[in-house]
């Protein structure tokens, strides 16, 4: 393929100066088909590739060494940044991780000190239900022993009573005899009298044990 452009030809085969390429592909542009003056364009694309690529071709050893050296350091840049937003992310994640590890572990710690209390209250709870349970059982019995007590000593008096007048009643009885015996020894008395005295008397209604 040759290209020319005012005197200046370009074959494949032919080393041409990185100027005179330059050159070239500054008259390809100028003569194009210019559709909005200083903007726009109609470029043959195969010209013009072909021009860039003979200026890539003819640029020196040492520039083409610089441009590689370039491309991979903007590679190894591109890969630093790639490993060093991974480093970031993976850190991020681990810091999350170790955020919402330490935010579960609050969060049982706190459910354990209201179990803890929960547990402490009820059983406080249960302690003043049962101290309330004992006393009432202690004011309960000592009423019962009272009331028992009141009840015993009312039975008591009742039958030292009963005693009492059964006693009187022997007494009475002792005596009429005394009288019967006197009143046989002296003839005037009869059985009658003495079943009088005796009939007064009634068998006692108390047990003693």
């Amino acid at each position: 393929m040759i290209v020319c452009r005012k005197g200046i030809c370009v074959t494949d085969m032919q080393q041409n100066g990185v100027f005179d390429l330059l050159k070239l592909l500054e008259y390809a542009i100028e003569e194009s088909f210019t559709i909005i003056p200083n903007k726009f364009v109609v470029v043959k694309p195969n010209e013009i590739l072909t021009l860039i690529d003979r200026i890539y071709a003819s640029l020196p050893v040492e520039v083409q060494e610089a441009r590689a050296f370039l491309r991979r350091r903007e590679e190894l840049q591109m890969e630093a940044q790639q490993k060093a937003e991974k480093i970031i992310a993976d850190a991020q994640m681990e810091a999350d991780r170790k955020l919402s590890e330490a935010d579960f572990i609050k969060a049982v710690e706190r459910e354990g000190i209201r179990i803890r209390n929960q547990v402490q209250e009820e059983c406080e709870e249960l302690k003043r239900k049962a101290l309330e349970e004992a006393d009432n059982i202690r004011s309960q019995a000592a009423d019962d022993a009272i009331k028992t007590k009141e009840g015993a000593e009312l039975y008591a008096e009742q039958v030292l009573t009963n005693l009492e007048q059964d006693l009187n009643k022997l007494q009475q009885v002792v005596k009429n005899g005394q009288i019967y015996m006197e009143q046989l020894r002296s003839g005037s008395g009869s059985g009658a009298n003495y079943q009088t005295a005796t009939s007064t008397i009634k068998t006692p209604d108390y047990v003693m044990k």
